[in-house]
């Protein structure tokens, strides 16, 4: 008696997705982040599921099998696709952009800076999350973050680079 393999929904969703790929290239969704797509993916590896292939992951025979679907035959026409990356860089500093904190970084670039409502609704945060970021910012990544205050009174706080 054949039993079926324990999947979470992600790792079932990433096979079932990549089974209907004519290359069998696993492309993971944008919403799959960080250590949760790194934790998937390597649970797949580990299971002979998906291999190494270029930039990005291939199933495996035994990938197609799990996902309950026969590999394709390739034809010459197909071109494989390549998966976006993920980890790039905003200019040089290591955050991945479209992140609620590439947002900060690109609104304190501005020549006048922003002020504290201005990063607020541009990333949705509370205030105290928006000076704990810029902390970070400045602590982990060493930018020089200027505060100063415009002439109605509010923080505007402006990116000079690293210190």
């Amino acid at each position: 008696m054949e039993t079926c393999p324990k999947l979470t929904p992600i790792q079932a969703l990433l096979l079932r997705s990549a089974a209907r790929c004519a290359d069998g290239r696993v492309i993971p969704p944008d919403t799959l982040r960080g250590g949760a797509r790194v934790k998937a993916l390597t649970a797949l590896m580990r299971r002979g599921w998906i291999k190494p292939a270029g930039s990005g992951h291939a199933l495996t025979d035994a990938g197609y099998v799990v996902a309950g679907r026969k590999r394709p035959a390739l034809t010459e026409d197909l071109q494989p696709v390549e998966p976006p990356g993920d980890l790039q860089l905003l200019g040089n500093i290591p955050i991945r952009p479209g992140s609620k904190l590439a947002a900060l970084v690109v609104a304190m670039r501005r020549p006048h800076g922003a002020t504290c409502l201005q990063l607020i609704l541009s990333t949705g945060w509370q205030p105290h999350s928006v000076r704990g970021a810029i902390s970070t910012l400045r602590r982990r990544l060493g930018l020089n973050v200027v505060l100063t205050r415009n002439a109605a009174g509010e923080r505007v706080y402006r990116l000079l680079g690293r210190t």
